[in-house]
């Protein structure tokens, strides 16, 4: 037994802390499988968790972190060995089970996914929760049966982590991507991944209409509250808008008109507990249909030292694409 390093949220008197510290191999939770962890993100509710602007770690001590990929060290599970390149997001990572900001993890095993052939460890977490989210974005999307001939599909929140990865994969499948952001300076990076035009978010800032004049057949959406209150007031009869994230709020200023009048539908994207098979789908999706040109430019890369100084970056919304971490 030893220790290793592990960014640890303990609770406070007011609120909590998180510092880079040691942490001991036997305070590790149980689980089948122990995984060397490689590499990790910085996603929304890792910013909220290190922060602790939000309630989201719901155990102390805790390691925060909610993704990691790396090789398994041990494992009792039927499904691995050690040796084998793995990665894994949700499951409570980072909010009830400690999580991936460590140099090592112990999970269920029914918890991993197999690192997909021609993916690297780094790769598989530029691409993170944030690519894997906009992934079933995409699949809930086609399920609905929408096609690039339907229409184009609005991003919002485009310039950050899902809505960087939604746009490229969309592009690349052949939508009309319209790329709605509050960082117009972003025009030129949000085209080179595939955006067709840039709407300024503050055209969906407004109070939205219980039905607006039909611009679009769908829409991926992070940002939630009034944005998509009103990307589903302009949404075309029989169109579909996956939701994904709450940036600006958890409310929904809407109406039902949208869906009894247009038949829009409104698809809810879990990617926390979602079933196991629909992630090594999602997972085999990104490995073939994202443009790993347009991934590498959308990345950069910090160290585990720097999550705790980035982390209020990324709650401002001044974090571009996506952030890997560097774990070993």
């Amino acid at each position: 037994m030893g220790t290793f390093k592990a960014i640890r949220i303990d609770k406070a008197e007011k609120g909590t802390t998180a510092a880079l510290t040691e942490f001991d191999d036997a305070d590790l939770m149980d689980g089948d499988v122990t995984v060397a962890v490689e590499w990790s993100t910085v996603n929304y509710k890792d910013g909220l968790a290190v922060t602790g602007k939000a309630p989201v770690v719901r155990r102390f001590p805790m390691i925060a972190g909610v993704d990691f990929a790396g090789t398994v060290i041990a494992s009792s599970h039927p499904l691995w060995k050690a040796g084998d390149k793995v990665v894994s997001n949700g499951w409570g990572l980072g909010e009830t089970h400690l999580g991936a900001y460590a140099e090592k993890v112990r999970v269920k095993g029914d918890w991993l996914v197999r690192l997909p052939d021609g993916l690297t460890t780094r790769e598989a977490m530029a691409i993170g929760t944030a690519g894997y989210t906009a992934m079933l974005s995409v699949l809930a999307l086609e399920k609905q049966g929408l096609t690039p001939k339907n229409g184009a599909i609005v991003v919002t929140g485009a310039a950050g982590g899902v809505g960087s990865v939604a746009i490229a994969l969309l592009s690349k499948l052949g939508f009309h991507v319209i790329a709605s952001t509050g960082r117009t300076s972003e025009e030129q990076y949000l085209r080179s991944l595939g955006a067709a035009e840039i709407l300024d978010r503050n055209e969906l800032s407004g109070p939205a209409k219980p039905l607006a004049k039909e611009l679009w057949a769908g829409g991926v959406d992070s940002v939630g509250s009034t944005t998509l209150a009103n990307l589903l007031s302009m949404t075309k009869y029989g169109g579909a808008v996956a939701a994904c994230g709450l940036a600006a709020g958890m409310d929904l200023p809407s109406s039902v008109a949208p869906f009894i009048l247009r038949g829009v539908c409104l698809l809810g994207i879990d990617s926390v507990m979602c079933p196991i098979e629909k992630r090594k789908l999602a997972w085999s999706r990104l490995a073939t249909d994202l443009d790993r040109g347009k991934l590498a430019e959308i990345t950069q890369e910090i160290s585990l030292s720097d999550v705790i100084a980035t982390a209020p970056d990324i709650l401002r919304g001044q974090v571009r694409g996506r952030l890997v971490v560097k774990i070993m």
